[in-house]
């Protein structure tokens, strides 16, 4: 059983917005769920995160600042970089394109999507909502 926590929850990662970056929040973000007892999450929120982060990384050319909150209705992660401008969902992606899908995956498979300003830059961020009882451990006054 993990240690007892109260909600919400938050992980933090710091991370250049290099090649690899997608990896490592990709991965930190499923743990970080599995670890909680919410991995009915973590597939999900894992692509979602890894979509999030390779736009900083071939858009932004920054520091990557990944914030995991859990709370009682699920999880909310947010992706921030140095950058102002708004990222712009493609339209139509033909069919043989190798880019242009991630922030429509994104919004469709999160239960809330949007953008959010930050003193440096913005946020760009995502919701699950749990479809199930948090753990027991997680829940204040449980």
């Amino acid at each position: 059983m993990a240690p007892p926590a109260s909600l919400p929850l938050t992980c933090t990662l710091f991370t250049p917005a290099v090649a690899t970056s997608p990896k490592v929040c990709r991965d930190f973000v499923r743990s970080t769920l599995n670890t909680l007892g919410l991995g009915d999450l973590a597939d999900t929120a894992a692509l979602c995160t890894s979509e999030l982060v390779t736009n900083v990384h071939q858009h932004v050319r920054g520091e990557v600042h990944l914030r995991a909150t859990v709370e009682a209705a699920g999880v909310r992660v947010a992706v921030y970089d140095g950058s102002h401008r708004p990222p712009r969902p493609q339209g139509r992606v033909g069919g043989d394109a190798e880019s242009g899908r991630g922030l429509l995956l994104v919004a469709s498979l999160a239960d809330g999507f949007g953008v959010t300003g930050a003193e440096r830059g913005k946020g760009v961020w995502f919701r699950l909502d749990s479809g199930r009882a948090l753990p027991r451990w997680l829940v204040p006054g449980a």
